[in-house]
């Protein structure tokens, strides 16, 4: 990562890294205490096929507190829904981002269709605020982002949602409190090992 931090020094700009998840009605596997020999049973909802789609976009710059930005798309198994984020949602990200932090945008992410695509590619080249880094292949551990979904799915482990409406709700709720809590998103940065150096005087 040293030549993003030198290129995000000289420009003032903010490192992003951005990845995406999604979680259905059936809750993550989750350990929790319980009397010997009674093994604590969730009761979970089988109807539909609805998922929560979840892209989650950490900002850093030295010297400033870390942000987390998300957006959220849920569907709900209906014919013609949207399955999931689209460019177009991934694009409303990154320039609702840049409105937010008034600065250019160095962009960390890995190789994801969308990520990569004619129309992503275009939409790169035609903001000078906005630069693109591809992670290598399979390195989530590289992608502090990738520790939000690991902490937010930890407390998703004992909760059984009656419908993709309220887990698609509960999800935000958890989201919007990891945007008040900048040591943790540090912290997700800390894991992968990356240090963001301090800007020279």
């Amino acid at each position: 990562m040293a030549a993003p931090q030198m290129t995000a020094r000289a420009l003032g700009a903010w490192v992003c890294f951005e990845d995406e998840a999604g979680q259905s009605l059936r809750p993550p596997k989750a350990r929790t205490w319980s009397r010997r020999g009674s093994t604590p049973v969730v009761a979970v909802s089988g109807k539909g096929s609805g998922r929560v789609s979840m892209a989650g976009l950490i900002a850093a710059r030295p010297g400033l507190r870390t942000r987390l930005f998300f957006r959220i798309h849920v569907y709900h198994g209906r014919k013609h829904e949207p399955k999931g984020l689209s460019e177009a949602d991934y694009m409303r990200l990154l320039t609702a981002v840049h409105a937010q932090v008034r600065a250019p945008l160095i962009l960390v992410w890995d190789n994801l269709n969308h990520h990569v695509s004619t129309v992503m590619r275009a939409f790169v080249a035609a903001h000078d605020w906005l630069s693109v880094v591809q992670l290598p292949a399979y390195t989530p551990e590289l992608n502090p982002a990738e520790g939000v979904w690991s902490h937010l799915k930890r407390g998703l482990g004992n909760l059984a949602a009656c419908s993709t409406d309220q887990l698609a709700v509960i999800v935000r709720t958890r989201l919007k409190s990891m945007q008040y809590r900048p040591d943790l998103l540090d912290a997700f940065i800390a894991e992968t090992g990356l240090a963001l150096q301090p800007e020279q005087p």
